[in-house]
């Protein structure tokens, strides 16, 4: 997608969608360190859990098509915060169908697993967005102040409505989420299929294999600083669960390295639009009329039951019961591979699958 100076070449939204230029959501998504640093920290811890790095596993798909899979994810975590009304609405609903492929058994429990579990996917809303604000934090523009944290944890939940999660069990404030953490810390597991999947998901070289032979080492260092920001930003239990070792003099380097490299990304909107290409393009044109200040046709925010009501969508929770159900009784049932409709109606939505 080029992109003029002026924004002139940038499709405008239909509408705000459910945030805004008012929101604390936008502030934090908007800076580069969201879909970056703090968007790989997100899928990183996502693995913690047995039920969702299990249908993780079970694709192979982040080992096969790494950047097609890495450039469907940003791209759904974009439309999220910055998408319009009618095409995050649409995504959410695709979603639930793509997600009803990933059921199975879990290999060390032995229990079943579904990605559309509530509990998966709230621990699924609530990394996400967790870690784009300790990325925020810590390499950005520093801490919200309290209003504006509480802002930014009610938006949370606002989105937790496009997710098949009950909004009433989102975190509100710093305290409840460290509650969330504790509470889920004995779910957690450190297995190895988790293991690998950490490694695998913060190597971001392999999103930019085809750069020419004279640049492979700035790739190297980009990798490696890239790599030590986001362990930098993981409590230790998470590190010692995925195995993940680093020293504290390197958590101390990244931060000031990592901080100004951003300073300096976003210092310019289209070199901030230029980076996120790299890592996903597919993204470049639901960002871009943010990022330049090109409204959208109707200026206006809608809450996601207004734009279900609008749009005839039901609720994640209740949408595809019938689909899902067969889903169900094709793996449990007759023991055979689900069917994978719900992945091909989405690439119009979310991107290509390879």
């Amino acid at each position: 997608m080029a992109i003029s100076k002026s924004g002139r070449d940038v499709t405008p939204a239909e509408d705000y969608g459910f945030f805004g230029p008012d929101s604390v959501a936008w502030k934090v998504w908007g800076y580069p360190t969201s879909l970056t640093i703090g968007f790989s920290r997100a899928v990183v811890v996502e693995e913690l859990d047995p039920n969702l790095v299990a249908s993780v596993d079970r694709t192979q798909d982040i080992y096969r098509r790494p950047k097609t899979r890495y450039d469907r994810t940003i791209h759904y975590f974009a439309l999220v915060a910055f998408g319009d009304s009618r095409a995050t609405s649409r995504a959410a609903d695709v979603l639930v169908k793509v997600h009803s492929k990933a059921i199975g058994t879990e290999p060390y429990g032995g229990g079943q697993y579904d990605a559309n579990d509530p509990d998966s996917q709230l621990w699924i809303l609530v990394t996400g967005w967790h870690s784009v604000l300790k990325a925020y934090e810590m390499y950005g523009p520093g801490r919200l102040s309290e209003a504006d944290e509480a802002q930014y944890w009610a938006e949370c939940a606002r989105a937790a409505e496009l997710q098949t999660c009950d909004p009433a069990d989102v975190p509100r404030s710093r305290a409840e989420l460290h509650a969330y953490y504790e509470r889920m810390r004995p779910v957690m597991s450190g297995s190895p299929i988790a293991r690998r999947a950490m490694a695998h998901l913060m190597d971001v070289s392999q999103l930019a294999d085809d750069v020419p032979a004279v640049l492979r080492p700035a790739r190297w260092v980009v990798g490696r600083f890239f790599r030590a920001g986001v362990i930098a930003t993981l409590p230790h239990w998470m590190r010692e669960m995925g195995d993940l070792h680093q020293s504290r003099l390197t958590d101390a380097l990244a931060r000031p390295v990592l901080r100004a490299s951003f300073l300096a990304v976003a210092a310019s909107k289209r070199v901030q639009l230029r980076v996120l290409g790299l890592l996903s393009p597919s993204t470049v044109p639901v960002v871009a009329p943010v990022l330049l200040g090109v409204p959208p046709v109707t200026p206006e925010v809608l809450t996601p039951q207004q734009a279900r009501e609008r749009y005839g969508y039901d609720k994640p929770a209740e949408a595809h019961l019938a689909w899902r159900a067969k889903q169900r009784d094709r793996v449990f049932g007759r023991g055979e591979a689900p069917s994978d409709d719900g992945l091909v109606e989405s690439e119009p939505v979310l991107g290509r699958l390879a």
